[in-house]
């Protein structure tokens, strides 16, 4: 059976930056518009130009692309011609290959929002489109609040598609902007628009996540008809985000019955590459990725309970929808006080530890983690300071040195220019090979600004430590997560750090005391002495 081709329609560069709290500079966007290349899209919203200085910019530096690089503007202003308007113009100088231009199809906000009569609205985006396919490029018409104003005047609304498209419009796309219109309502709409003469191969969909069913609006609307789907990584967008490709994608690729009914512009190595892609996304926006999120998020497929651990040992298929490894993505089995030995002789192997099911020390590990999370400990994410452990417990973790005492001041005080700084200093005295050594740092970067008590403690404990200095240069941590955990006067400090080095390797460690400082300093030694057995010391 021949499949449909269906269309990826990418607006993370436009409808994506108005997520709150995101501002792409135009380097990063470049960044982003090249991976959305890679990875087969097949149009890409860059921006509004003339907008804003960024988007503008971001247009004069695109290079070629094998997807369709798309300008955002809106239709022409009531009054004036497509010709003499100002703000389209802009649009159109950009010079991209397709133009979408928003236009309003709700007759409520026809009259309240834009102040002109119902006809003028049809003249607006009649002339808008003509003028776009006039110039050349391919025109799109993005529907705004379509659902809501279909319901509200079906025959309005279909009207203003039908004069999009009459007017030279490739694609007229029904957005559902407010995003309160459900997954059943999208797919009947879908279905009575197509009904109504909108050939089902020129229809979009572009739907909004406030009710958290984005993802399932846009694939109704494709079992309805619509043959190109809108959305951004990540499900970036304004108020509660847009339809995510990130997830989108694999569905369609996948799932059935997509897989065998359509066809997209991703091959299935590039999907091998969407892991990466959105967590690029997240380092780029400086922001801790969702560990939830579906396909891509790092507990997308991970397996904490013991009964789930042991039929995936036999079976992944018995509680995986897909294979982690088809979007780049990779099994966990975590340790916690929900563990069995299952999940127990699954990561010990993972972490190159082969033990035998009899050995006694396994009902032991499993003990000491559930005593050790019942005082504050979470050894979900730190796999490495779990390995630590069980390392101890089967008497194979190196003593590599011994920490003796350690000391950390905090200090506010005036700079030369006469304003109020705070620099911490630490000192560590440490035991190796029989001798004392001891290092002081302080928490001065390079730039002069000051990276807090943590940051003087990590770099004195990293600035001696004899013949192991070698494996460490290269360590550096990423992040710093501090969680309040039991509450009252039983609460503890939980610190997870996670760290990085030179061959690309990222471990996480967890530290609790009822100390911040003292926490942290027990999640770097582990930092510390994970990297060294990784890196073959002490064998």
């Amino acid at each position: 059976m021949t499949r449909e081709r269906l269309s990826l329609y990418d607006t993370t560069l436009r409808d994506g930056q108005q997520t709150h709290g995101v501002q792409f500079s135009t380097p990063e966007k470049l960044r982003i518009a090249k991976a959305l290349d890679d990875l087969g899209i097949d149009y890409i919203e860059g921006g509004w130009p003339g907008a804003n200085p960024t988007d503008s910019a971001f247009f004069t530096e695109v290079p070629g692309t094998r997807a369709t690089m798309t300008a955002f503007g809106m239709t022409k202003r009531a009054g004036r011609s497509a010709e003499n308007d100002d703000v389209l113009a802009a649009v159109l100088d950009a010079d991209t290959p397709a133009v979408c231009l928003v236009g309003k199809t709700h007759d409520f906000h026809v009259a309240t929002a834009l102040g002109i009569t119902l006809d003028e609205n049809l003249e607006a985006i009649g002339a808008s489109m003509a003028h776009v396919a006039a110039k050349g490029r391919e025109a799109l018409f993005d529907a705004e609040h379509f659902f809501d104003g279909y319901k509200a005047n079906p025959n309005y609304a279909v009207t203003c598609l039908k004069t999009a498209l009459e007017a030279g419009a490739r694609w007229v796309v029904l957005c559902d902007t407010n995003g309160g219109t459900l997954p059943g309502e999208i797919g009947r709409i879908v279905a009575e628009v197509i009904a109504a003469g909108i050939p089902g191969d020129h229809v979009g969909i572009h739907t909004h996540n406030d009710t958290e069913t984005a993802v399932a609006g846009s694939l109704a609307a494709v079992l309805a008809g619509a043959r190109q789907i809108q959305g951004t990584l990540n499900g970036l967008g304004e108020r509660c985000g847009n339809a995510s490709l990130t997830s989108l994608i694999p569905t369609l690729l996948l799932k059935e019955p997509f897989a065998s009914r359509f066809e997209t512009g991703i091959a299935r190595d590039a999907l091998e590459g969407l892991t990466r892609t959105a967590r690029m996304l997240d380092d780029i926006l400086n922001r801790v990725p969702l560990k939830q999120q579906p396909y891509v998020g790092s507990s997308a497929f991970a397996h904490k309970a013991g009964l789930h651990a042991s039929a995936i040992l036999k079976d992944p298929a018995t509680y995986e929808h897909i294979d982690p490894a088809a979007v780049g993505n990779r099994r966990i089995i975590p340790m916690s006080n929900q563990a069995g030995l299952s999940n127990l002789r699954k990561r010990l192997a993972e972490a190159g530890l082969e033990v035998e099911d009899k050995n006694p020390a396994l009902p032991r590990i499993l003990e000491r983690i559930k005593t050790r999370e019942a005082e504050g400990y979470s050894y979900d994410t730190a796999q490495a300071s779990f390995e630590l452990l069980a390392r101890e417990e089967l008497g194979l973790l190196p003593d590599f040195f011994e920490v003796k005492r350690y000391r950390v001041t905090v200090e506010r005080r005036k700079n030369k220019r006469d304003r109020m700084v705070s620099l911490s200093e630490a000192v560590v005295v440490i035991k190796m090979d029989g001798e004392k050594r001891m290092s002081v740092s302080d928490s001065m970067d390079e730039d002069g600004s000051d990276r807090g008590p943590v940051n003087a403690l990590a770099k004195a404990l990293a600035k001696d430590l004899g013949r192991y200095q070698e494996q460490i240069d290269d360590m550096r941590l990423v992040d710093f997560k501090v969680r309040i955990t039991q509450g009252g006067t039983e609460a503890v400090t939980r610190v997870i750090i996670d760290s990085e080095d030179g061959k690309g390797r990222l471990w996480s460690t967890v530290g609790v005391s009822a100390n911040i400082v003292d926490a942290s300093f027990e999640a770097l030694l582990d930092a510390v002495r994970w990297k060294l057995i990784r890196d073959g010391q002490g064998a």
